[in-house]
């Protein structure tokens, strides 16, 4: 009996939610979309847990969710998507876990340039990465170089405080170059000058920022461009995110009142 009730009701939801998705969409504010959205796709070992099945399961499991997300994006008009595939913190990981993860990721990204589809920009300390890895990223970059499509930035070895050290540097190392002396520096340097040396330079910063899992704060993800994000925490594990969850973030800052600075 139970069983019968559990395909029941999967199969109400399979008639239900394309209706109730429909809906959504067609009510969805057209002059308050976000343009840039950022997705902490959390919670693939946790899924992995849930379900019976090894860790490597639940990353394949997330990684596979990745381009319906993409397609979701494109359907109300998002132009630029941010993904945070591995922090810098997951680098310290036992090798045997690490090893399997990248080689899911790199596979991911390899499956995403080969659509032709999305223009794809690596973000993250390549440097820190295997050397492989970083050259996977660096081709599908290349790969997808002309690529009119949605920009989709690949965070891997990506950590907010990193970035901004980074940007640091190069700003420094950029006017070291110039001549420029510590003190000219310190009497024109400003918040702009550091945005021109962050990974997403020249992109604008994210609307909307979704971290799934039901964790509630950033981890370091985009600490410099989400100032003035709005955050949408969703309970499911990112393997589980549907269409009606990524919707539902959608309407949800849609119908915010963006209060910049205050």
């Amino acid at each position: 009996m139970a069983d019968w009730r559990r395909s029941a009701k999967r199969g109400l939801r399979r008639v239900l939610y394309p209706a109730y998705e429909a809906r959504v969409v067609r009510r969805l504010p057209a002059d308050r979309l976000p343009k840039h959205v950022g997705v902490m796709l959390d919670g693939n070992r946790r899924w992995a847990r849930a379900v019976g099945a090894d860790t490597a399961h639940g990353y394949r499991a997330g990684a596979a969710n990745i381009e319906p997300l993409l397609g979701w994006c494109e359907e109300v008009g998002v132009e630029v998507v941010t993904l945070w595939l591995l922090s810098t913190d997951n680098l310290n990981r036992p090798p045997d876990q690490l090893d399997g993860l990248v080689t899911i990721i790199e596979g991911a990204v390899a499956s995403l340039a080969e659509q032709h589809r999305w223009r794809l920009h690596p973000v993250g300390a390549l440097d820190l990465l295997p050397a492989s890895t970083a050259e996977h990223l660096k081709a599908a970059e290349e790969a997808t170089r002309e690529v009119e499509g949605l920009l989709v930035n690949v965070a891997v070895g990506y950590g907010g405080r990193r970035e901004i050290a980074d940007a640091v540097r190069s700003l420094l190392q950029e006017h070291a170059g110039r001549g420029t002396t510590l003190e000219e520096l310190a009497g024109v340097i400003d918040v702009d000058h550091i945005a021109e040396h962050l990974y997403t330079k020249g992109q604008p910063d994210p609307d909307l920022v979704i971290r799934t899992s039901g964790e509630q704060r950033l981890g370091g993800f985009l600490l410099w461009q989400s100032a003035h994000s709005e955050f949408y925490f969703c309970e499911a594990y990112w393997p589980d995110f549907r269409r009606v969850d990524f919707l539902r973030a959608v309407r949800a800052y849609a119908e915010r009142e963006r209060r910049f600075g205050s």
